[in-house]
């Protein structure tokens, strides 16, 4: 007889605000302006979202790498945060098409943002990026993906 499946319960990520997820339709979360540390792991579990607005928050360290899970993703705003970097993960959202990571801290890109095939704009303005990372991924992008430096 064929065991169960089991289900790990879903874990909570600590952040600085009680606030709920702010979903304003069934493709949309607004996370902006809550004093978040990291994304709650429960928006990624939300694979229907089309933006996820996590702008003008506390985000450290790098999004975690479960972003991969929202495959329908086309606008990720991380601006204003105090992010230093972002995970390879990212390359394989082959929907997005807005990347905002504004006004961060990042210093090192990923390869994989050259894996961004539908990509439209990329703003990585207010970072100390590194210039040789930013060559090797824009060698990868459609020559009209609008870059915000």
């Amino acid at each position: 007889m064929p065991k169960a499946a089991l289900i790990e319960p879903e874990e909570t990520t600590p952040t600085t605000t009680e606030n709920p997820v702010q979903i304003t339709d069934a493709t949309t979360i607004d996370l902006s302006n809550q004093n978040l540390t990291s994304i709650p792991s429960s928006v990624f579990s939300k694979t229907n979202t089309e933006t996820l607005d996590v702008s003008n928050n506390m985000l450290t360290g790098s999004i975690q790498g479960e972003i991969r899970f929202l495959s329908k993703l086309k606008v990720l705003d991380a601006s204003n945060n105090n992010m230093t970097g972002l995970p390879a993960e990212i390359g394989q959202l082959q929907n997005l098409e807005v990347l905002d990571v504004s006004n961060n801290q990042v210093t090192g890109l990923p390869n994989e943002l050259g894996n961004l095939k539908n990509l439209k704009v990329l703003n990585l303005s207010g970072n100390q990026y590194s210039e040789q990372d930013l060559a090797g991924i824009r060698a990868n992008l459609s020559a009209s993906v609008n870059i915000v430096l």
